[in-house]
Parts: C-alpha cells; structure tokens; sequence
C-alpha cells in the first residue's frame, strides 16, 4: 500500500454560507467514514487561512521568520486527506470522492516509497 496526499484546494476570499458549509460537512463525515470502513482512512484536517501562517527561510545560516503566506494565489491548501491506496487510480478514486463532498477541487499526489501495510 501506498500513501497519498488528497490536497483541498480552496478558493481565496469568504467562506460559503452557513447552510453550504452544513451540507458540504455531511458529505465530508460520509466520505471519512467510507475511507475508515475501506481501511484507507489515515488522516484529515481542515486548515486555518493562510493569514495565521508562519514561514522559516534558510538564510545565511540562520532562520527568518515572517508572518504570511509564502506566496500569493487565487488558490490556497485548505485542508488535507492522507489515505493508503493500493495504487494511483484507487487513490484518484478517492480524490474524486473527495472532490464531490467538497465541491472543490482535489490534488492527489503520492509519497515517495511504500507504506508498511
């Protein structure tokens, strides 16, 4: 089995309203609980906005912390799903579950090696 990274991929700005948001968190504890009873399930988080991050640089043989997002963009990691898939196209199964209950868009990306299953 493999790992895999389903990345949230948020649009910059307000949050839907209310009601969207408790229909979207439904379709989310169904999707989890299909990933639990699959097995597949490892983790998953949503993410504060990126105002609330801290970056650490390399510089000069030392750290630079700012406040901040590392970069601008229309699109921001708002939250993440790491699931163990047996290989890319159960994964991208996954993710497209994903996409579904989010009503966002989903990258899946693989880690490097193999899991012990």
């Amino acid at each position: 089995m493999k790992y895999y990274l389903l990345s949230v991929m948020q649009p910059v700005g307000d949050p839907p309203p209310p009601e969207v948001l408790a229909e979207i968190g439904k379709k989310l504890d169904v999707f989890h609980r299909e990933l639990r009873e699959a097995g597949a399930w490892v983790f998953a988080g949503g993410l504060h906005g990126p105002e609330s991050s801290t970056v650490l640089r390399p510089r000069d043989g030392d750290v630079l912390v700012t406040d901040g997002p590392y970069a601008e963009g229309k699109e921001i990691l708002g939250g993440i799903c790491l699931v163990q898939a047996p290989d890319l196209d159960a994964a991208l199964e996954w993710g497209r579950k994903a996409a579904l209950a989010t009503t966002l868009p989903i990258e899946v990306r693989p880690f490097m090696g193999d899991a012990e299953a």
